[in-house]
């Protein structure tokens, strides 16, 4: 078997072009390809997951320097779970939905989910290796053909992946392609039937601009602000706690991430007390050192720069560092930290941070919340902690985001009965379990007249 682990040369667009020919005449046997073949082909992707499982944690930290725990949950555990997944319900999930015709019962219709043909997927350098893999699982399962393209500021994880894409596949049904931005650009160029993307959304416009140019479909999972609002009556140090833990996770580095608060003026030291109390436990030593090993790096550092730049102007414009504050420019640390006094004109307010600080807002009231989010875009998650019924149905009832988790974070995430994707600005379209089938899936009308 073999996959095109490809770095930049002047024959990659040639390369590009010859895999795409193969896959072309290839998609139609895998589109007619039985249940029980895709679950081969499947099970031998999640064997070779398993069987490289520790050079995934080892290139995963030299890209990302994520604690390792971190690593072999989302980046192993999870995409193996995701594979049985997909394994254990594919019979149910390819049987045509039976339909009465209207006009004449005695005629029979039905629905067929059929594959879209070849698709690309181009994933993010979070989740590096999970945020490909879960994708292409679903790509498979449905019966297509892909080429995938890791991010180039993860190369050792790509090098991993590309192994592990030769163990399981023909190139004519999946291949992997290393490189920088070039690389991508050029398997943008080609007429995919679709494109799944997650990224930001800068990124997804130009995804989707070339899309457009030839028709193609796409899932695009981007990101944005997520809000979170605290209603009066609840339980401060519990949510504290949450938005610690969530902060600390890949350094803040996750589109679901948490990404400012809305609160009460009353209930904001609570926060605050709580907040760095759980971060000091999870993160210092006795001596006050932050323990390295147990947060990621902000990944580059241009992103570090930008990172730095948001901090910089709400300190300017008189935010208060409340908890942390410390941003270790030579290997791009940044201590989870807390702002107070922030306000709307602050560009930390206005840009999607990716990272370990969370601004905090002070407001009145849940409508005073609601109409904060309802003139902003739409966000990706949004997270709400009440205890009052008729506040949680107005949050749901006059906001919109991809998901929301009422009285926790990342759980809507988490639970794969249940769609993940975003709308508008946040993206569009779904994925996750059955979901993710149906994303790289066409819904064909098969309709069929009775002899006469």
């Amino acid at each position: 078997m073999s996959s095109p682990a490809t770095q930049n040369t002047p024959d990659i667009v040639t390369e590009i072009k010859r895999i795409f020919a193969l896959q072309q005449k290839q998609q139609w046997d895998s589109k007619a390809s039985t249940a029980e073949q895709r679950k081969v082909k499947l099970q031998k992707l999640k064997d070779a997951v398993e069987a490289h499982a520790d050079d995934i944690v080892a290139a995963v930290r030299q890209d990302t320097r994520k604690p390792e725990q971190e690593i072999r949950i989302t980046e192993v555990a999870n995409v193996t779970a995701n594979i049985q997944r997909n394994i254990d319900n594919l019979d149910d999930w390819m049987k045509p939905v039976d339909v009465v015709p209207s006009m004449n019962p005695e005629d029979k219709a039905n629905i067929v989910l059929e594959a879209r043909g070849v698709c690309l997927i181009l994933g993010p350098w979070n989740f590096p290796l999970g945020l490909v893999l879960g994708p292409l699982a679903a790509a498979i399962a449905a019966g297509n053909c892909c080429m995938v393209k890791l991010t180039d500021l993860c190369p050792a994880t790509a090098s991993v992946a590309a192994a592990i894409i030769r163990e399981a596949f023909d190139e004519n049904e999946v291949a992997l392609f290393e490189g920088d931005v070039s690389v991508a650009t050029a398997l943008l160029e080609l007429p995919f039937n679709h494109i799944f993307f997650t990224g930001s959304t800068r990124v997804g416009k130009l995804v989707m601009a070339a899309a457009a140019k030839h028709l193609a479909s796409v899932t695009l999972e981007l990101g944005g602000k997520s809000p979170v609002i605290v209603d009066q009556g609840v339980d401060v140090k519990k949510i504290a706690g949450d938005l610690a833990g969530a902060k600390q996770f890949n350094g803040g580095q996750a589109c679901i991430c948490p990404d400012y608060v809305l609160i009460g003026a009353e209930q904001k030291q609570e926060l605050v007390d709580t907040f760095q109390a759980r971060v000091k436990e999870n993160l210092y030593d006795e001596d006050g050192n932050i323990k390295k090993e147990n947060i990621a790096q902000i990944v580059n550092p241009q992103n570090f720069a930008r990172i730095q730049s948001l901090f910089d102007d709400a300190i300017a414009k008189g935010a208060k560092v409340a908890v942390g504050g410390v941003l270790e420019e030579s290997d791009r640390t940044i201590h989870p930290t807390l702002l107070t006094d922030v306000t709307p004109d602050m560009k930390i307010m206005q840009e999607e941070i990716f990272g370990p600080i969370l601004p905090v807002m002070t407001c009145d009231s849940i409508d005073d919340a609601v109409t904060y989010i309802e003139a902003r875009d739409k966000p990706l998650a949004l997270y709400v902690y009440s205890n009052d019924q008729g506040n949680i149905d107005k949050v749901l009832n006059r906001t919109s985001s991809g998901g929301v988790t009422v009285n926790g974070v990342f759980s809507h995430y988490l639970e794969n009965k249940l769609p993940f994707g975003g709308v508008n600005g946040s993206g569009t379209g779904s994925y996750h379990g059955v979901f993710g089938f149906r994303a790289f899936s066409h819904e064909r009308a098969v309709y069929r007249h009775q002899n006469s």
